[in-house]
């Protein structure tokens, strides 16, 4: 049951949307990126996104991410124009010194923009953080 497993707050880890130059459309994409900025490896990493707006929500995805070595990132998914209006959340769950953690962030609506963008160091870009 959910309710016995012992959850800790994820500290050090942030999930931030990357304007970036996409081959395979031959356009610039926002594309959503899971960082961890802790000093050991994050394992078993998961990642539930979705997209919510009074009238409209997106399908929830799961991403299984694997292992993130510290101090590192990695690629959640695309996101498309169409559901930047739309409040979009991701829930991260990783295993990290035998410990499970946990913690949401949510992107309030039309917040992934490029004035709202400030340099992520770990992927040497500039981005838009998530609450």
């Amino acid at each position: 049951m959910k309710k016995d497993i012992n959850f800790h707050i994820a500290e050090k880890v942030q999930i931030v949307a990357v304007k970036e130059w996409d081959k395979e459309f031959s356009a610039q994409q926002w594309n959503v990126y899971l960082v961890n900025n802790r000093n050991e490896p994050i394992e078993m990493v998961l990642v539930l996104s979705r997209g919510t707006t009074a009238h409209k929500k997106t399908a929830t995805l799961r991403h299984g991410l694997g292992d993130i070595a510290a101090h590192s990132a990695a690629k959640v998914e695309m996101i498309i124009d169409e559901v930047l209006s739309f409040t979009n959340e991701y829930l991260v769950t990783f295993f990290s010194e035998n410990k499970l953690y946990e913690k949401s962030f949510v992107f309030p609506a039309n917040r992934i923009n490029e004035s709202n963008t400030i340099e992520v160091e770990v992927l040497q870009l500039n981005g838009v953080l998530a609450e």
